[in-house]
């Protein structure tokens, strides 16, 4: 039988004890019974997985004592009391003082059992967003993230490690959406260079005209409009790293021109003689084929080749669906973060829906998707029937892959919640020990990964 919830019901009388626990234990709760509130106190700290029922007229600690003890050991500790009927101004002050609900003498089961589902859900929430709270702190420390355990993930990560603080130029190469950076700012917060700027320039977003004024700056009087001295990008970016976005965009004249950057070291503002020298590393970034791009002439081959010094290559989110779950939860912890809303966890359903999609938009629509789903919370639909219309057709994983990826997010999702107990994931998932341990060990799970 599966556990629902924990509750701690305390009255002095033992036929209500009695009954009150038969009834909850019905519902499939799992009930501890107590006959004093000091009893009860000792058995609450900020991590009691369930909710408590106690009664307002009690020998000694009353209810009212009770629960300003309760609320100084834990605040969002939900405190149902039952009350009698001349109690009922005594039941209004205690919801002031932060009782969660009250019921009144005589009450039905039914009554009893779903004020008592509703604290508990109340409660799982609590919990869930002080581990996604905690987990959040865990993963603040300074630079960006790359997350995903799929090979190509491992690949990556293991990649920018090797190069990172080697100062080579890099190439970048992934489809919108994908990360590239993130890939970009890795390299560099992982370098040498990690203290000096990091410079972002997307050269698709910056017109021809003035893209040379952008990357090499200008002297004052260099133009009709130069007022006065501007610095460049690859000046501004000197002892750190520069991101050339979109490189693609680039025009044939600046392409000669950074060429002439990348092998002399080296610029010229714009109405200047003077050569001013740069230490830089250039990452490129780009999410089409350059090598294509050469042969159809739109790309000078000689700047291809000096660039792709070494290539990262990004894989799209379809082709590493094992990492949604992982990427929606990170989402989950920032978003909530930042939003402080509590987040309401996906069903196993949805999760599966999540698996289901073929994200075009990659990561970056998989965050926006969750950052919507954190702000509408409960109010936020679900059937993804827009999104799933989209998917292309000779893309449908076949019925196996279907099951092992919903397998896999259902695992995940189970020891993302539990922080890591394996002894909880069996009991919510109500698989053996050597079950779990034999699907952990199928998709590459480990327990540490989620504490």
């Amino acid at each position: 039988m599966k556990v629902l919830g924990k509750v701690l019901f305390i009255d002095d009388e033992i036929h209500i004890r009695q009954a009150n626990r038969q009834s909850l234990e019905l519902a499939d709760l799992e009930v501890v019974c107590e006959d004093c509130a000091e009893n009860g106190l000792d058995l609450l700290n900020r991590e009691w997985p369930g909710i408590v029922v106690c009664d307002i007229r009690l020998p000694q600690m009353d209810g009212m004592e009770f629960l300003e003890k309760v609320q100084g050991i834990d605040r969002d500790l939900p405190v149902i009391l039952i009350t009698g009927h001349g109690d009922i101004s005594i039941a209004v002050k205690a919801m002031r003082d932060g009782a969660y609900d009250f019921i009144e003498k005589p009450y039905s089961v039914e009554r009893l059992v779903k004020t008592v589902f509703r604290g508990l859900e109340k409660r799982a929430l609590t919990l869930e967003n002080r581990n996604l709270r905690r987990e959040l702190e865990l993963h603040s420390a300074p630079g960006p993230r790359i997350i995903g355990r799929t090979p190509g993930m491992e690949k990556l990560r293991s990649t920018i490690a090797q190069v990172a603080d080697t100062g080579a130029d890099v190439l970048v190469f992934g489809e919108t959406g994908t990360g590239k950076e993130l890939v970009a700012r890795a390299l560099h917060e992982n370098s040498k260079r990690r203290k000096n700027n990091f410079v972002a320039i997307n050269c698709g977003a910056v017109s021809e005209s003035i893209m040379e004024s952008e990357l090499f700056g200008h002297e004052q009087g260099a133009f009709t409009d130069a007022k006065a001295t501007r610095i460049g990008k690859f000046e501004h970016a000197n002892g750190g790293t520069l991101l050339l976005d979109e490189i693609e965009s680039m025009s044939m004249r600046v392409q000669i021109n950074l060429l002439r950057v990348l092998q002399e070291r080296s610029i010229e503002r714009l109405g200047s003689n003077r050569i001013l020298p740069v230490d830089l590393r250039v990452v490129a970034a780009t999410k089409v084929n350059l090598l294509e791009a050469t042969k159809k002439g739109t790309f000078r081959e000689d700047l291809y080749y000096r660039l792709n010094v070494v290539c990262l290559d990004i894989p799209p989110l379809r082709e590493r669906r094992e990492d949604i779950p992982l990427l929606f939860h990170h989402f989950l912890l920032v978003a909530g973060h930042r939003y402080q809303q509590e987040v309401p966890l996906p069903s196993g359903a949805q999760m599966n829906a999540l698996l289901s999609h073929s994200w075009p938009g990659n990561v970056r629509e998989l965050r926006n998707f969750t950052e919507r789903y954190v702000l509408l919370g409960r109010q936020f639909d679900w059937s993804l029937e827009r999104m799933l219309s989209g998917r292309e057709k000779d893309q449908d994983p076949s019925l196996v892959q279907q099951v092992e990826r919903f397998e896999r997010s259902l695992l995940e999702h189970a020891l993302v919640s539990s922080n890591g107990s394996l002894k909880e994931v069996m009991e919510v998932l109500n698989l053996p020990r050597k079950t779990l341990y034999d699907k952990m060990r199928k998709f590459g799970l480990k327990k540490a990964d989620y504490k």
